[in-house]
Protein backbone atom coordinates (compact mmCIF):
# COMPACT_ATOMS: atom_id res chain seq x y z
CA UNK A 1 0.00 0.00 0.00
CA UNK A 2 1.35 3.41 -0.98
CA UNK A 3 1.76 6.07 1.69
CA UNK A 4 -0.74 8.93 1.82
CA UNK A 5 2.03 11.53 1.41
CA UNK A 6 4.56 11.01 -1.40
CA UNK A 7 5.71 14.41 -2.72
CA UNK A 8 9.10 15.73 -1.60
CA UNK A 9 7.81 19.09 -0.37
CA UNK A 10 5.03 17.48 1.66
CA UNK A 11 7.47 15.00 3.21
CA UNK A 12 9.80 17.86 4.17
CA UNK A 13 6.81 19.66 5.71
CA UNK A 14 6.02 16.60 7.82
CA UNK A 15 9.67 16.14 8.83
CA UNK A 16 10.08 19.73 10.01
CA UNK A 17 6.72 19.58 11.80
CA UNK A 18 7.73 16.36 13.57
CA UNK A 19 10.96 17.97 14.81
CA UNK A 20 9.07 21.06 15.94
CA UNK A 21 6.56 18.90 17.81
CA UNK A 22 9.40 16.98 19.51
CA UNK A 23 10.62 20.25 20.99
CA UNK A 24 7.18 21.74 21.62
CA UNK A 25 6.02 18.95 23.92
CA UNK A 26 8.86 19.85 26.32
CA UNK A 27 6.57 22.68 27.46
CA UNK A 28 4.53 20.04 29.29
CA UNK A 29 5.80 18.58 32.57
CA UNK A 30 4.83 15.03 31.62
CA UNK A 31 7.04 15.21 28.53
CA UNK A 32 10.25 16.45 30.17
CA UNK A 33 11.38 12.91 31.02
CA UNK A 34 10.55 11.65 27.53
CA UNK A 35 12.91 14.08 25.88
CA UNK A 36 12.94 15.22 22.24
CA UNK A 37 15.02 12.25 20.99
CA UNK A 38 12.55 9.53 21.94
CA UNK A 39 9.64 11.75 20.91
CA UNK A 40 11.15 12.14 17.43
CA UNK A 41 11.56 8.36 17.01
CA UNK A 42 8.00 7.67 18.21
CA UNK A 43 6.48 10.32 15.94
CA UNK A 44 8.32 8.78 12.99
CA UNK A 45 7.08 5.28 13.87
CA UNK A 46 3.49 6.51 14.09
CA UNK A 47 3.62 8.40 10.79
CA UNK A 48 5.00 5.48 8.79
CA UNK A 49 3.06 2.65 10.43
CA UNK A 50 -0.21 4.56 9.93
CA UNK A 51 0.84 4.80 6.28
CA UNK A 52 0.93 8.60 6.32
CA UNK A 53 4.60 8.77 5.24
CA UNK A 54 6.59 6.07 3.42
CA UNK A 55 9.09 3.86 5.26
CA UNK A 56 11.74 4.83 2.68
CA UNK A 57 12.16 7.81 0.34
CA UNK A 58 15.07 9.48 -1.45
CA UNK A 59 14.50 12.64 0.63
CA UNK A 60 15.57 10.71 3.73
CA UNK A 61 18.99 9.93 2.25
CA UNK A 62 20.46 13.42 2.65
CA UNK A 63 19.55 13.54 6.34
CA UNK A 64 20.81 9.99 6.93
CA UNK A 65 24.19 10.90 5.38
CA UNK A 66 24.89 14.31 6.89
CA UNK A 67 22.74 14.91 10.00
CA UNK A 68 24.84 13.03 12.56
CA UNK A 69 28.34 14.28 11.62
CA UNK A 70 27.00 17.84 11.42
CA UNK A 71 25.20 17.48 14.75
CA UNK A 72 28.17 15.82 16.46
CA UNK A 73 30.57 18.52 15.29
CA UNK A 74 28.38 21.31 16.64
CA UNK A 75 27.82 19.67 20.02
CA UNK A 76 31.55 19.04 20.59
CA UNK A 77 32.54 22.65 19.94
CA UNK A 78 32.06 23.41 23.65
CA UNK A 79 34.76 20.98 24.85
CA UNK A 80 37.53 22.80 26.72
CA UNK A 81 40.56 20.58 27.34
CA UNK A 82 42.14 23.20 29.64
CA UNK A 83 39.22 22.74 32.03
CA UNK A 84 39.92 19.01 32.06
CA UNK A 85 43.56 19.59 33.00
CA UNK A 86 42.65 22.05 35.75
CA UNK A 87 40.08 19.72 37.27
CA UNK A 88 41.01 18.17 40.63
CA UNK A 89 42.08 14.53 40.81
CA UNK A 90 39.09 13.08 42.66
CA UNK A 91 36.41 14.15 40.13
CA UNK A 92 38.56 12.88 37.24
CA UNK A 93 39.11 9.59 39.04
CA UNK A 94 35.36 9.28 39.65
CA UNK A 95 34.65 9.90 35.96
CA UNK A 96 37.34 7.43 34.96
CA UNK A 97 35.71 4.81 37.19
CA UNK A 98 32.33 5.55 35.59
CA UNK A 99 33.59 5.19 32.02
CA UNK A 100 35.70 2.13 32.82
CA UNK A 101 32.82 0.44 34.67
CA UNK A 102 30.48 0.88 31.69
CA UNK A 103 33.03 -0.62 29.29
CA UNK A 104 33.90 -3.60 31.52
CA UNK A 105 30.29 -4.47 32.40
CA UNK A 106 29.15 -4.12 28.79
CA UNK A 107 31.84 -6.55 27.63
CA UNK A 108 30.81 -9.08 30.32
CA UNK A 109 27.07 -8.77 29.55
CA UNK A 110 27.79 -8.97 25.80
CA UNK A 111 29.46 -12.37 26.20
CA UNK A 112 26.09 -13.75 27.35
CA UNK A 113 23.58 -11.64 25.40
CA UNK A 114 25.12 -9.96 22.34
CA UNK A 115 25.14 -13.09 20.18
CA UNK A 116 21.42 -13.65 20.91
CA UNK A 117 20.37 -10.22 19.61
CA UNK A 118 20.59 -9.08 15.98
CA UNK A 119 23.46 -6.58 15.77
CA UNK A 120 24.19 -7.24 19.43
CA UNK A 121 27.80 -6.07 19.20
CA UNK A 122 26.66 -2.81 17.64
CA UNK A 123 24.11 -2.36 20.42
CA UNK A 124 26.90 -2.89 22.96
CA UNK A 125 28.91 -0.06 21.42
CA UNK A 126 25.84 2.19 21.33
CA UNK A 127 25.12 1.52 25.02
CA UNK A 128 28.71 2.31 25.96
CA UNK A 129 28.36 5.56 24.05
CA UNK A 130 25.15 6.63 25.72
CA UNK A 131 26.33 5.65 29.23
CA UNK A 132 29.63 7.47 28.92
CA UNK A 133 28.43 10.62 27.18
CA UNK A 134 24.69 10.68 26.58
CA UNK A 135 22.24 9.90 23.79
CA UNK A 136 24.13 11.93 21.18
CA UNK A 137 26.95 9.38 21.42
CA UNK A 138 24.47 6.52 21.04
CA UNK A 139 23.33 7.97 17.72
CA UNK A 140 26.85 8.78 16.54
CA UNK A 141 28.17 5.29 17.31
CA UNK A 142 25.15 3.60 15.76
CA UNK A 143 25.76 5.63 12.61
CA UNK A 144 29.44 4.73 12.62
CA UNK A 145 28.59 1.03 12.93
CA UNK A 146 25.84 1.18 10.26
CA UNK A 147 23.15 -0.05 12.66
CA UNK A 148 19.71 -0.72 11.14
CA UNK A 149 16.75 1.60 11.86
CA UNK A 150 15.10 -1.13 13.94
CA UNK A 151 18.21 -1.36 16.12
CA UNK A 152 18.30 2.43 16.52
CA UNK A 153 14.66 2.53 17.58
CA UNK A 154 14.90 -0.43 19.94
CA UNK A 155 18.03 0.86 21.70
CA UNK A 156 16.54 4.34 22.10
CA UNK A 157 13.36 2.86 23.56
CA UNK A 158 15.25 0.53 25.91
CA UNK A 159 17.50 3.37 27.00
CA UNK A 160 14.50 5.45 28.06
CA UNK A 161 12.64 2.55 29.69
CA UNK A 162 15.65 1.85 31.95
CA UNK A 163 17.34 5.25 31.95
CA UNK A 164 14.48 7.49 33.05
CA UNK A 165 13.73 5.60 36.31
CA UNK A 166 17.49 5.57 36.94
CA UNK A 167 17.70 9.36 36.60
CA UNK A 168 14.71 9.79 38.90
CA UNK A 169 16.57 7.71 41.47
CA UNK A 170 19.72 9.83 41.08
CA UNK A 171 17.73 13.04 41.61
CA UNK A 172 16.28 11.53 44.80
CA UNK A 173 19.55 10.11 46.17
CA UNK A 174 21.00 13.35 47.67
CA UNK A 175 18.08 13.78 50.05
CA UNK A 176 18.03 10.03 50.84
CA UNK A 177 21.76 10.08 51.60
CA UNK A 178 21.43 13.19 53.76
CA UNK A 179 18.91 11.39 56.01
CA UNK A 180 20.70 8.04 56.10
CA UNK A 181 22.97 7.61 59.13
CA UNK A 182 23.92 4.15 57.88
CA UNK A 183 25.20 5.53 54.56
CA UNK A 184 27.14 8.34 56.23
CA UNK A 185 28.81 5.79 58.49
CA UNK A 186 29.59 3.41 55.61
CA UNK A 187 30.70 6.23 53.29
CA UNK A 188 32.25 8.95 55.48
CA UNK A 189 33.88 10.74 52.54
CA UNK A 190 31.97 13.93 51.81
CA UNK A 191 32.67 17.49 50.69
CA UNK A 192 32.30 20.35 53.13
CA UNK A 193 29.77 22.12 50.98
CA UNK A 194 30.14 25.85 50.41
CA UNK A 195 28.69 28.06 47.71
CA UNK A 196 31.62 29.09 45.57
CA UNK A 197 29.80 31.24 43.05
CA UNK A 198 29.94 28.65 40.27
CA UNK A 199 27.49 29.59 37.60
CA UNK A 200 25.01 27.17 36.17
CA UNK A 201 25.07 27.12 32.39
CA UNK A 202 21.94 27.99 30.53
CA UNK A 203 19.37 25.23 30.49
CA UNK A 204 19.33 23.18 27.33
CA UNK A 205 16.52 24.23 24.94
CA UNK A 206 15.67 27.29 27.06
CA UNK A 207 15.19 30.67 25.38
CA UNK A 208 18.53 32.17 24.34
CA UNK A 209 19.84 35.15 22.42
CA UNK A 210 21.35 33.84 19.20
CA UNK A 211 23.17 35.57 16.39
CA UNK A 212 22.60 34.63 12.76
CA UNK A 213 26.37 34.99 12.37
CA UNK A 214 26.92 32.31 15.02
CA UNK A 215 24.51 29.97 13.25
CA UNK A 216 26.15 30.57 9.86
CA UNK A 217 29.64 29.92 11.28
CA UNK A 218 28.46 26.77 13.08
CA UNK A 219 27.05 25.33 9.85
CA UNK A 220 30.23 26.26 7.95
CA UNK A 221 32.48 24.59 10.53
CA UNK A 222 30.27 21.50 10.68
CA UNK A 223 30.22 21.02 6.91
CA UNK A 224 33.99 21.56 6.61
CA UNK A 225 34.70 19.02 9.37
CA UNK A 226 32.22 16.54 7.88
CA UNK A 227 33.65 16.93 4.37
CA UNK A 228 37.26 16.47 5.46
CA UNK A 229 36.38 13.54 7.75
CA UNK A 230 34.43 11.82 4.98
CA UNK A 231 37.38 12.24 2.62
CA UNK A 232 39.88 10.75 5.10
CA UNK A 233 37.59 7.85 6.04
CA UNK A 234 37.56 6.83 2.38
CA UNK A 235 41.13 5.56 2.75
CA UNK A 236 39.98 2.85 5.18
CA UNK A 237 38.34 -0.52 4.37
CA UNK A 238 34.57 -0.33 3.92
CA UNK A 239 33.97 -2.24 7.18
CA UNK A 240 35.64 0.53 9.20
CA UNK A 241 35.10 3.64 7.08
CA UNK A 242 31.86 4.76 8.78
CA UNK A 243 33.40 4.31 12.23
CA UNK A 244 36.53 6.22 11.21
CA UNK A 245 34.38 9.02 9.87
CA UNK A 246 32.87 9.49 13.35
CA UNK A 247 36.33 9.26 14.94
CA UNK A 248 37.68 11.96 12.62
CA UNK A 249 34.65 14.20 13.20
CA UNK A 250 35.06 13.84 16.98
CA UNK A 251 38.80 14.55 16.85
CA UNK A 252 38.64 17.57 14.54
CA UNK A 253 35.72 19.10 16.45
CA UNK A 254 37.59 18.80 19.77
CA UNK A 255 40.71 20.37 18.21
CA UNK A 256 38.69 23.32 16.88
CA UNK A 257 36.94 23.71 20.24
CA UNK A 258 40.28 24.61 21.86
CA UNK A 259 40.13 27.99 20.13
CA UNK A 260 38.26 30.46 22.32
CA UNK A 261 36.38 32.23 19.46
CA UNK A 262 34.95 28.85 18.42
CA UNK A 263 33.78 28.01 21.96
CA UNK A 264 32.12 31.41 22.20
CA UNK A 265 29.73 30.59 19.36
CA UNK A 266 26.25 30.47 20.86
CA UNK A 267 23.64 27.77 20.47
CA UNK A 268 25.91 24.98 19.26
CA UNK A 269 24.39 22.25 21.46
CA UNK A 270 20.78 23.24 20.80
CA UNK A 271 21.41 23.49 17.07
CA UNK A 272 23.23 20.16 17.09
CA UNK A 273 20.27 18.45 18.76
CA UNK A 274 17.89 20.12 16.29
CA UNK A 275 19.75 18.61 13.33
CA UNK A 276 20.02 15.20 15.02
CA UNK A 277 16.24 15.07 15.47
CA UNK A 278 15.73 14.96 11.70
CA UNK A 279 17.84 11.81 11.64
CA UNK A 280 15.86 10.31 14.53
CA UNK A 281 12.47 11.07 12.94
CA UNK A 282 13.67 9.26 9.79
CA UNK A 283 14.86 6.35 11.94
CA UNK A 284 11.32 6.14 13.30
CA UNK A 285 9.86 6.31 9.80
CA UNK A 286 12.03 3.39 8.72
CA UNK A 287 10.90 1.08 11.53
CA UNK A 288 8.44 -1.73 11.00
CA UNK A 289 6.52 -1.90 14.27
CA UNK A 290 6.33 -5.72 14.24
CA UNK A 291 10.11 -6.13 13.97
CA UNK A 292 10.58 -3.39 16.55
CA UNK A 293 8.29 -5.07 19.10
CA UNK A 294 10.03 -8.44 18.78
CA UNK A 295 13.55 -7.07 19.32
CA UNK A 296 12.96 -4.45 22.04
CA UNK A 297 12.40 -6.68 25.15
CA UNK A 298 15.76 -8.47 25.04
CA UNK A 299 17.56 -5.20 24.32
CA UNK A 300 15.85 -3.72 27.40
CA UNK A 301 17.25 -6.59 29.49
CA UNK A 302 20.68 -5.92 27.96
CA UNK A 303 20.34 -2.25 28.82
CA UNK A 304 19.22 -3.00 32.40
CA UNK A 305 22.22 -5.19 33.18
CA UNK A 306 24.64 -2.67 31.68
CA UNK A 307 23.32 0.38 33.52
CA UNK A 308 22.88 -1.18 36.96
CA UNK A 309 25.92 -3.45 36.71
CA UNK A 310 28.16 -0.52 35.80
CA UNK A 311 26.61 1.61 38.55
CA UNK A 312 27.36 -1.06 41.15
CA UNK A 313 30.95 -1.52 39.95
CA UNK A 314 31.43 2.25 39.86
CA UNK A 315 30.22 2.64 43.44
CA UNK A 316 32.51 -0.14 44.68
CA UNK A 317 35.55 1.35 42.94
CA UNK A 318 34.85 4.86 44.22
CA UNK A 319 34.38 3.55 47.77
CA UNK A 320 37.70 1.75 47.50
CA UNK A 321 39.41 4.97 46.34
CA UNK A 322 37.69 6.99 49.12
CA UNK A 323 36.10 9.46 46.70
CA UNK A 324 33.57 11.95 48.11
CA UNK A 325 30.06 10.75 47.32
CA UNK A 326 29.11 14.06 45.70
CA UNK A 327 31.71 13.43 43.00
CA UNK A 328 30.50 9.84 42.65
CA UNK A 329 26.92 10.86 41.96
CA UNK A 330 27.64 13.71 39.55
CA UNK A 331 30.07 11.53 37.59
CA UNK A 332 27.41 8.80 37.25
CA UNK A 333 24.81 11.27 35.98
CA UNK A 334 27.35 13.01 33.72
CA UNK A 335 28.12 9.68 32.05
CA UNK A 336 24.59 8.28 31.85
CA UNK A 337 22.97 11.56 30.81
CA UNK A 338 25.13 14.66 30.26
CA UNK A 339 26.83 17.53 32.05
CA UNK A 340 23.71 19.70 32.09
CA UNK A 341 21.63 17.02 33.83
CA UNK A 342 24.49 16.34 36.25
CA UNK A 343 24.61 20.05 37.07
CA UNK A 344 20.85 19.98 37.67
CA UNK A 345 21.29 17.13 40.15
CA UNK A 346 24.02 19.08 41.92
CA UNK A 347 21.94 22.23 41.92
CA UNK A 348 18.80 20.54 43.25
CA UNK A 349 20.93 19.03 46.05
CA UNK A 350 22.42 22.50 46.77
CA UNK A 351 25.91 21.20 46.04
CA UNK A 352 26.79 24.55 44.49
CA UNK A 353 30.56 24.03 44.59
CA UNK A 354 30.40 21.05 42.19
CA UNK A 355 28.01 22.44 39.57
CA UNK A 356 30.85 23.60 37.31
CA UNK A 357 32.65 20.29 37.82
CA UNK A 358 29.52 18.38 36.78
CA UNK A 359 29.39 20.24 33.46
CA UNK A 360 33.09 19.56 32.76
CA UNK A 361 32.66 15.85 33.56
CA UNK A 362 29.80 15.71 31.06
CA UNK A 363 32.02 17.14 28.33
CA UNK A 364 34.71 14.56 29.15
CA UNK A 365 32.23 11.70 28.78
CA UNK A 366 30.81 13.13 25.58
CA UNK A 367 34.25 13.42 24.00
CA UNK A 368 35.57 10.02 25.13
CA UNK A 369 32.39 8.05 24.52
CA UNK A 370 32.75 7.78 20.75
CA UNK A 371 36.30 6.45 20.94
CA UNK A 372 35.53 3.92 23.68
CA UNK A 373 32.16 2.86 22.25
CA UNK A 374 33.45 2.19 18.73
CA UNK A 375 36.63 0.48 19.92
CA UNK A 376 34.81 -1.76 22.39
CA UNK A 377 32.13 -2.65 19.84
CA UNK A 378 34.74 -4.12 17.49
CA UNK A 379 36.38 -5.90 20.44
CA UNK A 380 33.04 -7.50 21.36
CA UNK A 381 32.49 -8.42 17.71
CA UNK A 382 35.78 -10.32 17.78
CA UNK A 383 34.98 -11.99 21.12
CA UNK A 384 31.56 -13.32 20.09
CA UNK A 385 32.60 -14.04 16.50
CA UNK A 386 29.84 -11.93 14.93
Amino acid sequence: MNAFVASETAILAFLTSAVALSFYILRFKWAVWIGPALAAVVIGIVLSNLNILPHAHKVYGVFMTYAIPLSLTMMLLSVNLKEWIQLAGKPLLAMGCAVGSVAVVTIIVSIFLAAKIPEGWKIAGMLIGTYTGGSSNLTAIGTGLNATPTTFGSVNAADYVVGIPSLLLFFALPSIIARSKWFQKWWPYSLQEATDGSEEKQELFAEKKWSITDIAILFAIAFIVTSFSTYLSGFFPELYSSAMRIIFVTTFAIILAQYKPVRKLKGNVDLGVFIALFFLVIIGLSIDIKAFASSAPLITVFCFFVIFGSFLLHVLLCRMFKIEYQYVLISVVASIADGTTSAMVAGSAKWHSVIGTAIILGSIGSALGNYIGLGTAYLIRAIIGA
